[in-house]
């Protein structure tokens, strides 16, 4: 490797270039790693979508305390929170800018809601099955990990027909039926 010149070796002296502000704190690799996040997208999608409700929540209240339509998107704009399960019930605007974060949205994507309803022990197990094709929610067959599961469509979560864990579950319980081996 060639010697610096003068300017490279002060240029080098006034920054890091290995440190970065924003990587400081690490917090992007450290929720995707907990939620098992697999696409850097995501979890920028996540960050705008927070970006932009606390914008909207920020411009509501710069509106007049009394105004009803202020009031009115308030309310639906918490109401909408909640139905995601975003916020919990009796939130406030501040909570909004307070508790709304890229975690919050990560909580609500399939493989987490799967380990809180016991049907994985690991997201990352959640996810495996998820992309066998194992898991629908309704009626429909899900592959994709970052489906995001509002609080109305998390009773309907539940494994497909074909799933080796339901044949196990149904084996283990007595339940299997000899119709399904044709």
């Amino acid at each position: 490797m060639r010697q610096l010149k003068h300017h490279e070796s002060k240029l080098l002296k006034k920054h890091d270039f290995l440190q970065w502000k924003q990587d400081a704190g690490m917090r992007e690799v450290k929720v995707m790693r907990r939620y098992h996040i697999q696409n850097r997208d995501d979890y920028h999608k996540y960050n705008v979508l927070v970006g932009r409700v606390r914008h909207l929540a920020l411009r509501l209240s710069a509106l007049p305390a009394r105004d009803p339509f202020r009031g009115a998107r308030e309310e639906a704009l918490l109401a909408k929170l909640y139905d995601m399960g975003l916020l919990d019930t009796g939130a406030k605007m501040s909570d909004v800018l307070e508790k709304l974060t890229v975690s919050s949205f990560a909580r609500r994507r399939l493989p987490v809601v799967m380990v809180r309803l016991k049907m994985s022990e690991s997201v990352k197990q959640a996810v495996t099955h998820i992309e066998k094709g194992e898991v629908r929610v309704g009626a429909d067959q899900i592959t994709d990990p970052a489906f995001s599961v509002t609080r109305n469509m998390e009773d309907f979560v539940s494994w497909v027909d074909q799933s080796s864990v339901k044949r196990t579950i149904a084996q283990y319980s007595g339940q299997r039926d000899d119709f399904a081996l044709l």
